[in-house]
């Protein structure tokens, strides 16, 4: 039994992703083709990550964002699989996000590429 403060909040899959780092299949989603407005917050700790302002189709299969809101947002450098990236994690409760890349649009040219396991909406 995990003694991750988290587990009874979320389901089994969300917990794959949030507390141990897995990755959601591409295009399967519940944010990856959202459009209303509004802000995304941590599934886990409810702090504010993202706006509805910033995302963007990316076609990756993952909600991308051009920016993120920073105090909220931990980068970490994440050398598995072979690859070179950066993991953005919950600065609050360290609940992994997704990964973020050099290959998104202006103004910042960032791709936040984020699992929707990993947030939660609030309409406005």
């Amino acid at each position: 039994m995990s003694n991750d403060p988290y587990q009874d909040k979320l389901s089994a899959a969300a917990f794959q992703v949030c507390r141990l780092a897995a990755t959601e299949q591409p295009f399967s989603g519940e944010y990856n083709d959202h459009w209303l407005e509004g802000n995304y917050h941590c599934a886990c700790c409810e702090k504010l990550l993202f706006s509805s302002q910033a995302k963007f189709q990316s076609g990756c299969g993952w909600p991308s964002f051009y920016e993120a809101n920073s105090p909220n947002v931990h980068y970490i450098e994440d050398n598995t699989h072979g690859m070179e990236r950066t993991e953005i994690t919950c600065a609050h409760c360290d609940s992994h996000l997704g990964h973020v890349f050099d290959d998104g649009p202006q103004p910042t040219g960032k791709r936040y590429c984020v699992n929707s396991l990993s947030l939660q909406f609030a309409g406005v």
